[in-house]
């Protein structure tokens, strides 16, 4: 009996594994595990968590939006898709900034809320500047980038090209809504799981 394929989302900055976008896309792939982590806070522990995740998990497909796009990038060797990723969160002020703030989505741990402090913002911005190391000619064929030309908090598409061949625009805002989900989303991850022998 084959194991269903595996599909690993990554949420965005300030929300969680319990976010809409994981539920729908559970629904969506019912034939599929999909698993969505609480991505830790601080990016030197977030990192190393989501690589031992997916590797522990044997991810067949990641899917990251924004934080979590830029995330996904970094998941060599794994077949991804980066959602409108935030390449740049430390570059934010209005987003990634030193105090407390309100988590978006219910997480596992029961915390109602997050704090950045400026060794965050510090962390972030390190980890940007290495993020696209590594990548070798069988990753770059791995990695595809979607982004909304309608994208009012992050223009990622240069940036992941001058990386990458796979890249589409699409229709959308940044926040993935349940029409970019169904009619780019769904339809890229099940050409890309079929690929992978997956679908």
């Amino acid at each position: 009996m084959n194991e269903p394929p595996v599909i690993v989302y990554f949420h965005g900055f300030a929300s969680s594994g319990a976010s809409g976008t994981a539920q729908l896309l559970r629904r969506r792939f019912r034939e599929a595990r999909v698993l969505s982590p609480d991505i830790p806070l601080d990016p030197a522990e977030a990192l190393p968590f989501l690589k031992r995740f997916c590797a522990e998990h044997a991810a067949d497909l990641i899917v990251g939006s924004s934080m979590g796009g830029m995330y996904a990038q970094q998941m060599r060797g794994f077949r991804r898709i980066c959602a409108n990723p935030a390449f740049h969160l430390s570059k934010m002020y209005d987003i990634l900034k030193p105090g407390r703030f309100q988590w978006m989505n219910r997480r596992e741990n029961g915390e109602k809320e997050g704090k950045v402090t400026r060794e965050t913002v510090a962390r972030f911005r390190a980890m940007e500047e290495t993020q696209f190391d590594g990548i070798t000619p069988e990753d770059r064929e791995l990695c595809w980038g979607i982004f909304g030309r309608r994208d009012e908090r992050v223009r990622g598409y240069d940036e992941f090209v001058s990386h990458y061949p796979h890249a589409e625009w699409f229709d959308g805002p940044h926040r993935l809504n349940d029409a970019v989900i169904d009619e780019v989303v769904v339809p890229l991850a099940r050409r890309l799981l079929a690929a992978a022998g997956g679908g």
